[in-house]
């Protein structure tokens, strides 16, 4: 089966391949908790399966590539009618294959377990009637592209000759079940391991073990008891696993280790919280028993207390101060291989573990916050603010709205709705319709109510990913309050680890026209009371998507000015370029300006930031979230391999991110400036890379190129003066239509839609 596939894999090398670290694994001097004292395991479930179809040649060459040299490749062993044993990760083969195409109406029922199960079962089929069967993506919320490549089934043998891991763990799952069968796990084990080297065994069933346990040495082939749920019953002994925990001693008469779901070591409740650790990896230890992890995945939701940071969930296992678990098993293991450090007989490539909180900063990429530390807590409100300063932030922001009586403050949006409960009170009948800021439906805009009403609301987290069931820290949704722009810069002017600030503004000709308020003179003149325009202080960033705004500023103050390009540029004319220079020194972009998506791939890169950069412009990208859903299938669902290949790859100046601590950790891991000794997990994804393997017949239309940006996007009117108006006890919707304002104009659009009073508190509900 595998010969007829060689081509495509020398092609999927041709997308894929690194340049290899030429240095050879040494003795580590860094002291690690596991039972050994080397560094953790990261052993790869199926491969690469987290990308590719799982236990496929590209899932598993995937994973040599971008993993620690000694990563270890995880097959789940199933067994034909034959005899073969092919690498599979369930014990049907419907999921993951074709199979009910090829032998349509053939499923069958068997016992597995001694519970009635229907599908299509590898023991009716023998390894030749499989041939023309493939691997297709299991998990139906990954991408189902590479399902046309036509990825064969492998044996144990075709993984060996033809992808050569460096290290081989075969899970038996079922032994029992193919024992009834007439075929024997325990024959096909002893056979294999008389022609390759299988450095790890492991089997939820303890019978199984333990008829192998004398055959083997622990030297060469190290057997682990897998536990399974707690409340599940284990086949020979008829206990629960939550049982045989109890009794680790009876465990090392036939294993030298044991896998165990993470939740055994660290539980979390109901509510995706962490609960305190276990003291099973230490008891274990002391028994001489190895300990290794399961059930590490990025694409799925885990605890809270990580911030949807895969790196920081395996560090928490590996480098807690504590104890250290053997190793991890990972669908995604480039992210272990992140976390463990692996030091090299020419250099310590000392990546993210035992960093320790003084760690020296290596990279100089600046950390601006995105409404401070929002995926954590409420936008702009004091906590958030404060934890970005605590996470290692540069640039705190605040984004300025202003509210009836003139106050300027820190708020995401001038829409209340968006980032507040306003929607729950009596505040709702204010709802209104303002086409120049929000062409559909209505909002709740912030000069409809006092200062002291504002104050008086419940800030609400944001949770831009709702329609993927991934909330942000429901614990602390309605935490903090919001504050003025002049407490907002009284706590930053207080903060000797931050560097400075950046003051957003929006909407300030609508501001002055239609509201009379000229949100340019407050925030200069609160930046002035609070001493910012004075030397030495921190340094001060004003920012705008329109050009007037800036250029208002330049004319008043020193202050550095930053210009937002708010859509999708593949490419700037240079008279846009030049007249951007002649009000701004620094410019924002979104990531598609960098790495332009076609169905979450990456296709190309940009010459935006190579020509912006050419121009003395420096350049910051937005925005850099944790959620997995928020990146593209090349980042592996691992927001630190986004933020580095988006520094290392096109060499930004500063990333935008509602999650600075990620970004701040990664400033700091010692894989940085290695040049050719760079491990191949920190070097910068290829874009194209994947995008180029997916089957002629599979690939989606091809996007549309992204428009160049233009001179005359950038040129603004000036804007108007400040209108004096008479403000009504309450406002009256305005009815003119007005107009959509074209790209990068003003006023901003505003994302959400709502529509009026009880329709704006329904909505509000919905997204709590």
């Amino acid at each position: 089966m595998w010969n007829s596939r060689a081509l495509s894999l020398l092609l999927f090398h041709s997308f894929f391949l690194i340049a290899s670290v030429s240095a050879q694994i040494s003795n580590t001097t860094t002291a690690w908790n596991t039972l050994s004292g080397s560094p953790p395991l990261v052993i790869a479930r199926g491969g690469f399966s987290g990308i590719f179809p799982d236990s496929s040649a590209y899932a598993y060459n995937l994973a040599i590539i971008t993993s620690v040299p000694d990563v270890v490749l995880w097959c789940d062993v199933q067994l034909t009618k034959d005899g073969a044993g092919i690498c599979f990760p369930d014990i049907k083969l419907d999921n993951a294959t074709d199979i009910s195409f090829i032998f349509q109406n053939q499923s069958t029922n068997y016992l597995v377990n001694g519970v009635p199960t229907g599908g299509y079962f590898s023991v009716d089929y023998t390894l030749k009637d499989l041939s023309n069967v493939f691997l297709t993506q299991g998990v139906y919320s990954r991408n189902s592209l590479f399902d046309g490549n036509q990825l064969p089934i492998l044996t144990v043998d075709d993984l060996v000759t033809a992808v050569t891991p460096p290290g081989l763990w075969l899970n038996i799952q079922h032994d029992a079940f193919y024992s009834q069968h007439n075929l024997s796990t325990r024959n096909f084990v002893l056979s294999v391991s008389r022609r390759v080297i299988v450095n790890y065994i492991s089997s939820p069933e303890v019978g199984f073990l333990r008829s192998i346990t004398a055959r083997f040495s622990p030297k060469i082939t190290k057997l682990v008891f897998r536990f399974l749920g707690q409340d599940d019953t284990e086949p020979s002994t008829n206990q629960t696993y939550g049982s045989l925990l109890q009794n680790l001693t009876f465990i090392k008469s036939f294993a030298s280790g044991i896998l165990v779901p993470k939740g055994y070591i660290w539980p979390v409740d109901a509510s995706l919280y962490l609960q305190p650790h276990t003291s099973l990896v230490t008891d274990a230890h002391k028994l001489g028993l190895e300990v290794y992890a399961s059930d590490f995945i990025n694409d799925i939701p885990f605890s809270y207390n990580y911030s949807y940071d895969p790196v920081a969930e395996s560090l928490q296992f590996i480098d807690n101060g504590n104890f250290s678990v053997d190793g991890l098993l990972s669908d995604f293991p480039i992210t272990p291989s992140e976390a463990i450090d692996i030091v090299m007989s020419s250099y310590d490539a000392d990546c993210f573990a035992h960093l320790g909180s003084n760690a020296k900063q290596i990279d100089n990429t600046l950390i601006i916050s995105k409404y401070g530390a929002s995926g954590d807590f409420p936008a702009c409100t004091d906590i958030a603010y404060k934890q970005a300063v605590s996470d290692g932030v540069d640039i705190l922001d605040c984004p300025v709205q202003i509210s009836k009586d003139g106050t300027p403050f820190c708020s995401s949006s001038i829409n209340l709705i968006d980032s507040t409960v306003v929607a729950q009170t009596n505040f709702s009948t204010l709802a209104t319709t303002i086409p120049e800021i929000k062409p559909t439906g209505s909002g709740i805009f912030s000069f409809s109510l006092n200062w002291d009403d504002i104050k008086s609301l419940t800030p609400s987290i944001l949770n831009p990913f709702t329609k993927y069931s991934l909330f942000r820290n429901p614990k602390y949704k309605n935490v903090g309050s919001l504050l003025t722009l002049s407490e907002f810069l009284s706590f930053t002017k207080n903060q000797t680890s931050l560097p400075g600030v950046v003051i957003i503004v929006e909407n300030a000709a609508y501001l002055a026209e239609k509201q009379g308020f000229g949100v340019t003179d407050l925030v200069i003149d609160a930046l002035s009371k609070a001493g910012y325009d004075k030397p030495g202080a921190q340094k001060v960033f004003i920012q705008s998507t329109d050009s007037s705004v800036l250029i208002k500023f330049k004319e008043n103050t020193n202050y550095q000015r930053v210009y937002k390009i708010d859509e999708a540029v593949g490419d700037a004319a240079t008279s846009a370029v030049d007249d951007i220079k002649r009000f701004a020194s620094s410019v924002v972009i979104n990531k598609k300006s960098v790495f332009p998506l076609t169905d979450s791939f990456l296709v190309t890169s940009t010459n935006t930031v190579s020509k912006l950069k050419s121009s003395n412009l420096s350049v910051f990208v937005e925005t850099f979230s944790n959620e997995f859903v928020s990146q593209a299938w090349d980042f592996y669902s691992d927001a630190t391999t986004e933020i580095n290949s988006y520094i290392q790859g096109s060499d930004i100046d500063g990333v935008i991110t509602d999650f600075p601590k990620t970004a701040n950790r990664y400033r700091k891991n010692k894989c940085l400036n290695l040049g050719k000794n760079t491990p191949i997990y920190m070097q910068p994804v290829q874009p194209g890379g994947l995008f180029g393997v997916i089957d002629k017949g599979y690939l989606p239309p091809a996007a549309a190129p992204l428009p160049s940006l233009s001179d005359s996007e950038v040129t603004e009117a000036p804007l108007p003066p400040v209108t004096k108006v008479v403000q009504a006890s309450s406002p009256a919707p305005e009815t003119n239509p007005g107009t959509k304002p074209k790209g990068n104009a003003q006023p901003k659009v505003i994302a959400c839609f709502f529509l009026p009073s009880l329709a704006v508190l329904v909505t509000s509900l919905l997204l709590i």
